[in-house]
């Protein structure tokens, strides 16, 4: 399997150097590709192996699956252009998927497929099997430290002051389809939990800044005919950007190391 990694950030760097190192049994890294020309040449050139740089629109063109691992308002300079050419995204801004039927009617013309790697949330499997009967009731709540939600541009335009709260407190509830218009950046999670399970009009959510915490921290609760659950889970921030979760490269990792595995664990 040829892969391909749009950004360079916390996860798409993580991805990389697994594929350089061949640690990635049938997979390599086919090309890279970034917003910043300079940054990725550096990247590139710090890798084990010499690796092609390509433009957003064109980098499917070299490889089997593309890893989108790229701000929000980045993801449709390689989703489409990934899904029109008939190849496998795998998609790290799984809130950019809500409500996005055309990009689900345009795989199912070209033969290409979108990915949700669980990232940082487990419980999916369980989720996606009560889908299978009836869900009754699904809920997120995302909590997180105030300086992870300080440049968040709600925060911003309504003049929110995180900077001296001594308890925690609660910044929006609503559907997440609500809260990601909102916070586009920082529900990636949640919507990976809605696309599994309700559907992100049914699914409610709450984002918490809690100044006692130093990591996120996300608890999901599910209701359902076959079982009822909850699951809560602390992530410990990657070495290259605090934001991100270590977990949610290694999840990429794992997904890729399982397309050539004689076991698959898991649904």
């Amino acid at each position: 399997m040829k892969i391909g990694i749009a950004g360079i950030g916390a996860v798409g760097s993580a991805v990389a150097r697994a594929l350089a190192r061949g640690e990635i049994p049938g997979c390599e890294l086919a090309a890279i590709a970034a917003r910043d020309d300079r940054r990725a040449s550096q990247f590139i050139s710090s890798l084990s192996r010499s690796v092609p740089r390509r433009s957003l629109d064109n980098l499917a063109q070299d490889c089997d699956i593309v890893l989108e691992a790229l701000p929000p308002a980045m993801f449709e300079f390689v989703a489409l252009p990934t899904l029109a050419a008939g190849k496998t995204l795998i998609a790290m801004s799984a809130s950019q998927l809500l409500g996005r039927d055309d990009l689900i009617e345009l795989g199912q013309k070209t033969g290409g497929r979108i990915i949700i790697p669980s990232g940082a949330m487990l419980g999916l499997d369980a989720l996606k099997a009560v889908a299978v009967g009836n869900i009754l009731d699904v809920s997120i709540v995302t909590r997180k430290p105030p300086v992870s939600l300080l440049t968040a541009p709600y925060i911003l335009r309504r003049g929110i002051d995180l900077s001296g709260i001594m308890e925690a407190v609660c910044i929006l509830k609503g559907s997440v389809t609500e809260i990601a218009r909102e916070f586009p950046a920082n529900v990636n999670v949640a919507a990976a939990v809605s696309l599994a399970g309700l559907g992100p009009d049914r699914t409610s959510m709450e984002i918490w800044a809690d100044p006692n915490l130093t990591v996120n921290t996300h608890a999901v609760r599910v209701q359902s005919d076959s079982s009822d659950f909850t699951v809560s889970i602390q992530n410990r921030p990657s070495d290259e950007n605090p934001a991100t979760g270590r977990i949610t490269s290694q999840s990429v990792i794992a997904y890729l190391r399982q397309l050539n595995s004689v076991i698959r664990i898991g649904t």
